[in-house]
């Protein structure tokens, strides 16, 4: 076998480099992305610090489904204004560049995690006879609020228009969700446009990891056709 040349390994270091940066670009952009969470309202699905999967191909090829959880950008400053960042040292910079090529999870300042309580053409009422959530006047079971919480201390009836959706934390006796919004511009809805993707994995820490499943009776219900 040849013997390759002196150096040659030097040379093509920076190639090898250069390609898995843009192989970690790709697959950030248009297939997998990385978060960590940052708050309590999705708990106990999700914990303070878990580190999530979301796949990015599910708001490009196939429908948002109810029961799902989301990544969204911040439809209208739920999350108040964005933060300036000023005199960002070297360790900072270097931590926004590992985040933009996907080796780090995106600390998510301007995006939110919420549960996919109604689709387009969806009627979603708080609350029936019982307390539980309706959506399309079939009552809802959702075994995954976090222990103790209602399925909502407010009450309210909205209906979806096509192209958004109605989200709402799974802690929701601390989740600023669709319902603290109605008077934004979208009404507490979320456009599709904004929707990064389905979050499909907890991946970190080791004693979190698990898939994230969809709500079985929000599958079911029956799908409403807007006009």
């Amino acid at each position: 076998m040849k013997t390759p040349p002196k150096g040659s390994l030097l040379r093509e270091l920076p190639v090898i480099v250069v390609a898995a940066l843009i192989v970690s670009i790709l697959v950030k952009t248009f297939l997998i992305h990385f978060f960590y969470i940052p708050s309590g309202s999705m708990e106990n699905t999700l914990q303070v610090g878990d580190r999530i999967a979301v796949n990015k191909l599910a708001s490009y090829f196939s429908d948002i489904k109810r029961g799902e959880v989301v990544v969204f950008r911040d439809p209208a400053q739920w999350l108040g204004a964005a933060p300036v960042e000023v005199n960002k040292g070297p360790v900072e910079y270097i931590k926004t560049g590992l985040v933009a090529v996907g080796i780090l999870p995106d600390p998510a300042k301007q995006y939110l995690i919420k549960r996919v309580i109604g689709v387009g053409g969806d009627t979603v009422m708080c609350c029936d006879a019982k307390g539980r959530l309706e959506i399309n006047g079939t009552s809802i079971n959702e075994n995954y609020i976090y222990a103790g919480n209602k399925p909502s201390d407010s009450n309210f009836k909205v209906t979806v228009p096509k192209g958004f959706i109605w989200v709402m934390g799974d802690h929701r006796g601390a989740s600023a969700d669709s319902r603290f919004h109605t008077d934004d511009v979208h009404k507490g809805m979320v456009p599709l446009s904004s929707v990064v993707g389905r979050a499909v994995e907890v991946v970190w820490p080791l004693n979190h990891i698990k898939f994230l499943s969809v709500g079985s009776d929000l599958s079911k219900v029956a799908v409403k056709t807007t006009k």
